[in-house]
């Protein structure tokens, strides 16, 4: 991992600024994330979390899941997956050699810092289609992970 300075720090805070107007629109009950897939300077992939088909719902099936449930603990498809369908199905040609930003908004709409790499499942889907960088907002600066670092990250989590 690398903090980021200079021009690439204010280029990933103008990603990761689009990818938290994007988290806006996600029907999460728990926490709105968002990410973009920027290619060549441009945005080639976009999402953000919601539950299957975007349905909104009126509980977070995660509250009724047992403490020894094996898979993904939350019913939203997440915002990277969203944004690698979006890349793959738009710009297949693009996404190898990308860069994915992620951004969290608080209960209050505003920017949070972003936790360490945790999920598997987005880390597997971007090693598979190519995706060189993982981007987020840490309290001590913007960090980019290269995919495969963050992947093994991903694995050694424990929450």
């Amino acid at each position: 991992m690398r903090y980021l300075s200079g021009t690439g720090e204010k280029e990933a805070f103008d990603a990761i600024n689009t990818a938290a107007e994007i988290a806006r629109g996600s029907k999460c009950l728990r926490s709105k994330c968002g990410a973009v897939i920027i290619a060549d300077g441009v945005m080639i992939g976009a999402g953000y979390n919601s539950p299957p088909g975007d349905e909104g719902k009126d509980v977070c099936e995660k509250d009724y899941l047992p403490k020894d449930f094996k898979s993904d603990k939350t019913c939203c498809v997440h915002a990277e997956q969203r944004a690698i369908i979006d890349a793959v199905s738009k710009h297949p040609d693009k996404v190898k050699g990308s860069t994915l930003y992620f951004a969290r908004l608080g209960r209050n709409n505003r920017k949070e810092f972003s936790g360490r790499p945790y999920c598997t499942i987005c880390s597997k889907m971007a090693l598979d289609v190519g995706i060189s960088e993982f981007v987020l907002m840490h309290e001590d600066g913007i960090c980019a992970y290269g995919t495969t670092e963050y992947n093994t990250l991903s694995f050694e989590y424990r929450e």
